[in-house]
């Protein structure tokens, strides 16, 4: 039988963690870290298959007849603009921790925001015994952007801790108990939501969308006062300088934002200083690698066997 080939992988993440779990996964073929010095010089031209995530600039230049590319995260920016890139399927990656972990995120967040934790922090620290009476989760309208995988899971799990849930997505789709809206209502939604969650992937439409002027658009005087945005979608999909002028201004109320334009965020960057804003290190919904590795064998697995590949990339969309 002849010997399948490697699969190639080139993923940003601690290289440590990944090394450790590359030696016992893909069994049957084996993998060609582009993180190891050894691989520098390996000829990559019969590779068929890659997983990625922020990879080299050159890498498919290098691996120039692949038939098929995994990303190592539920999104696919970080590769999609590369020299080189092949016409072939792309595949996103979709886990059920993965998704579980964002929506434990956008949850905690809102509940944060509901409760007025920042203050609670600050009492504490000042030794205040200063009691909030906040309102409902009820009484809060959460508007979520982008209802793919893990917008429709984070929509669930508010509406079980009782928020209202209303979502927008470019292609105005349908989800039990969520009213929807759609490209062309917009400002609709946006007059209607308290809190407003960013779940967009990153494409040219995407990019700097969460701004001065929609921040305008949220409903203000709902029952907390004043909207609160919250980001864990893609950094370069929100101008931070807009955040930190809407929060200074009164236009938000306050911000959780796990994701930034420039990561990590500089320590000089207004945004760790300002009021009502939580601020978490990319870290809402880290890829698992195990889970990751698991992925990737299963599809690759059916592909071989005929069935379509799961979760492809629209490319004309972006994600």
């Amino acid at each position: 039988m002849t010997a399948r080939p490697p699969i190639l992988v080139d993923l940003k993440f601690d290289p440590e963690t990944v090394a450790r779990i590359l030696k016992t996964a893909f069994p049957d073929r084996g993998s060609i870290n582009i993180a190891d010095p050894a691989s520098k010089d390996r000829d990559l031209t019969g590779i068929d298959y890659a997983l990625l995530w922020k990879p080299d600039a050159d890498l498919f230049t290098r691996a120039p007849n692949l038939k098929a590319i995994f990303s190592g995260g539920a999104g696919v920016d970080s590769f999609m603009n590369l020299p080189g890139l092949p016409d072939v399927p792309i595949v996103r990656f979709v886990d059920r921790s993965l998704t579980t972990r964002m929506s434990e995120w956008v949850v905690m967040q809102c509940l944060m925001h509901l409760r007025q934790q920042y203050q609670h922090d600050k009492d504490q620290r000042a030794r205040i015994w200063g009691k909030l009476v906040p309102p409902e989760a009820a009484e809060i309208t959460v508007g979520i952007m982008g209802l793919g995988v893990l917008g429709q899971d984070a929509a669930r799990k508010l509406m079980i801790m009782g928020f209202d849930v209303i979502g927008w997505s470019r292609s105005g789709k349908k989800i039990d108990g969520v009213e929807t809206f759609g490209a062309g209502e917009l400002d609709e939604f946006l007059s209607r939501t308290d809190f407003l969650v960013g779940l967009l992937p990153l494409t040219p439409e995407t990019t700097g969308f969460y701004n001065a002027k929609l921040f305008t658009k949220l409903r203000q005087g709902g029952a907390l006062g004043k909207p609160v945005f919250i980001n864990a979608g893609r950094g370069k999909s929100q101008v931070q300088a807009d955040i930190v002028a809407a929060v200074q201004n009164g236009v938000l109320g306050g911000a959780s934002l796990d994701v930034f334009a420039v990561e990590p965020l500089p320590s000089d960057d207004p945004l760790w200083g300002l009021e009502n804003v939580f601020i978490t290190p990319h870290d809402a919904a880290v890829s698992d690698e195990t889970a990751l590795f698991r992925h990737v064998e299963h599809q690759i697995a059916r592909y071989e066997s005929g069935e379509p590949l799961q979760f492809i990339v629209d490319r004309q969309a972006g994600y």
